[in-house]
């Protein structure tokens, strides 16, 4: 019994990891753009940005799934456009709300990097006559580095929450654990096998991405002696 079920459950680890490293790409690329516009200081795009940072970060995930998957087919113009067979695709949409979730925690944790960056490297980039821009270019990357203690605790983040995929028909880990458990009603075995999946995975991945931590961070151990 343990072995069947543990066989359809784990049919949806594809899914999930697919999920987890689209929305990851994404979000990651949005943060970058994010942290870049709110660190060149312009008051109008810098406000639209920290708007988006508030709606997405004082939102339940949940919601935001939901309504990026059930809000636009109430939009006759949207239904008829050309972005509906997107739209109207549930994985795209669970894929967009988690990306759009993570690029606002990421941009805060990126952010949070830049305005951390000792105030002698700045003044060592505009004395060398270096634009905000150019500055930016050289900083922004320091900054990651600084930041990627923290970014591991948020892509294991977005893998947990790739669990919510299902509750708009994604078929991953919790996908296939719901509709198991619609035909045989072992809720402890079931989701306890679930749950095992997940812990083995970001086990898996915190070790990896602990690895790769220290291997970047490793500028700093040697700075320290």
């Amino acid at each position: 019994m343990f072995e069947d079920y543990l066989s359809v459950i784990a049919q949806g680890i594809p899914t999930s990891l697919l999920l987890t490293f689209a929305s990851l790409l994404i979000a990651f690329l949005l943060a970058l753009l994010f942290t870049f516009i709110l660190a060149m200081g312009n008051r109008w795009l810098k406000s639209a940005v920290n708007f988006y940072l508030v709606l997405f970060t004082g939102t339940p995930l949940l919601i935001q799934i939901f309504l990026i998957y059930s809000g636009p087919g109430q939009f006759e113009f949207i239904t008829q456009s050309p972005l509906w067979p997107l739209l109207s695709n549930a994985w795209f949409c669970a894929m967009l709300a988690l990306a759009l979730n993570s690029a606002a925690y990421s941009t805060q944790l990126f952010y949070g990097a830049v305005k951390a960056i000792p105030k002698g490297q700045w003044e060592s980039c505009a004395a060398l006559g270096l634009s905000r821009v150019q500055t930016l270019k050289i900083l922004i990357p320091y900054a990651l580095k600084r930041a990627l203690p923290s970014y591991t605790n948020e892509i294991i983040l977005v893998f947990k929450g790739t669990s919510l995929a299902s509750t708009i028909t994604i078929m991953d880990i919790m996908g296939y654990a719901r509709q198991l458990y619609g035909t045989e009603y072992d809720a402890l075995t079931i989701y306890g096998i679930a749950g095992g999946i997940y812990l083995l995975i970001t086990g898996i991945a915190t070790l990896v991405l602990r690895k790769v931590e220290n291997k970047v961070l490793a500028f700093e151990r040697f700075e320290s002696k």
